[in-house]
């Protein structure tokens, strides 16, 4: 019985649901029918932070199934600069007061196909640079002196919120959104960024507001979420949503 199964599987691991969920229809339908069953209530209190679960870090992410989800998608701590470190929560980057250093992250899962959105907010100050967008797993995660690493070479592409500008291979591409007095950014605000690897295109959002397509013809690689900040304290949040909601 279905019951049964969910009991059995709450206390799997992911990676043993993967393989379970390719056993037969039945199997498959217990484990992604409901994505608040038991099997992903258990999943999501064994691998995420409380911190995480108690406030509002995940409230866009309504279902445990995504919620687990978008902690394999968070930032990675193999793969960051040295000068920052990721909170308990999972899913906030720390920058420590580092003078004269440009610091980034990566996430720890790239896209090479599909479409997929996330979700990025300055919970400190901006300083001079803070740039979100997407890096290839060559692009430099650290650098001497207070500047625009993402978007500084061929290997990742960036807005930074500060001046409004995008940046890919060490220039400026336009300023963004396109338009006439674009507002500035504010701590806490949440900014949407939408990866369309069929398209090749990054574009953004803003309070559910559809600034544009930021970045076109994009390559067929690997592109990974990352940010780069230069503010000594300040911190960087990045939860994965999933797929894009069209409209």
């Amino acid at each position: 019985p279905g019951r049964v199964l969910e009991l059995v599987f709450s206390y799997l691991e992911l990676r043993e649901l993967r393989s379970c969920a390719l056993v037969c229809k039945l199997w498959h339908r217990v484990l992604h029918g409901d994505e608040n069953s038991e099997v992903w209530r258990s999943l999501a209190a064994r691998c995420l932070a409380e911190e995480a679960l108690r406030t509002d870090i995940l409230c866009n992410v309504p279902t445990y199934k995504g919620k687990v989800r978008a902690f394999h998608h968070a930032f990675s701590t193999n793969d960051c600069s040295r000068n920052v470190y990721i909170k308990k929560n999972g899913f906030t980057l720390h920058r420590n007061p580092i003078a004269q250093s440009t610091d980034g992250a990566r996430t720890k899962i790239g896209f090479s196909e599909g479409r997929h959105a996330w979700e990025v907010w300055w919970e400190g100050p901006l300083g001079t640079v803070a740039v979100i967008g997407i890096a290839t797993k060559r692009a430099a995660m650290q650098c001497q002196g207070y500047v625009a690493l993402l978007g500084s070479d061929d290997q990742s592409w960036g807005w930074n919120l500060v001046d409004n500008n995008l940046l890919h291979n060490g220039e400026v591409n336009g300023s963004f959104p396109q338009c006439n007095n674009a507002p500035k950014y504010q701590i806490g605000e949440r900014i949407r960024v939408i990866l369309d690897m069929e398209d090749k295109t990054l574009a953004f959002e803003r309070g559910y507001e559809f600034l544009g397509v930021a970045f076109r013809g994009l390559p067929k690689v690997c592109l990974y979420p990352a940010v780069s900040a230069v503010y000594g304290n300040t911190e960087v949040t990045l939860v994965y949503l999933g797929k894009p909601l069209d409209g």
